[in-house]
């Protein structure tokens, strides 16, 4: 019975560390071709107040996005700051890694 509460009881406490996980957003950009343009995202996403880091890759079209401990960025907020910028979301995806993590190719 004791080793019941002891795999319950980690269980729960695995399970409470996974909920304050930090997202990032992976998301898939139509029309961003040069460095100018992930300039241009990379700043405007850099000036929300929830974003920890902001990663953009050209070749994938990839900009990621990693919120803030405690943070989470709406999906939304991220559309309407590239459509804005005169770019398409073609997908976002949520991940809990970090850019490093997704960076080093470790994410895939």
């Amino acid at each position: 019975m004791k080793h019941l509460l002891v795999v319950v009881a980690l269980g729960l406490s695995l399970i409470s560390l996974n909920s304050f996980a930090t997202p990032s957003y992976k998301v898939t950009v139509n029309g961003m071709v040069c460095s100018f343009c992930a300039q241009g995202i990379e700043k405007k996403m850099k000036a929300l107040s929830e974003t920890k880091g902001v990663y953009v890759e050209l070749k994938n079209h990839l900009v990621v996005v990693e919120a803030k401990e405690g943070s989470n960025i709406s999906q939304e907020v991220i559309k309407k700051i590239i459509k804005d910028a005169g770019y398409e979301v073609k997908s976002i995806e949520v991940s809990e890694h970090s850019i490093e993590h997704i960076k080093s190719g470790m994410d895939k």
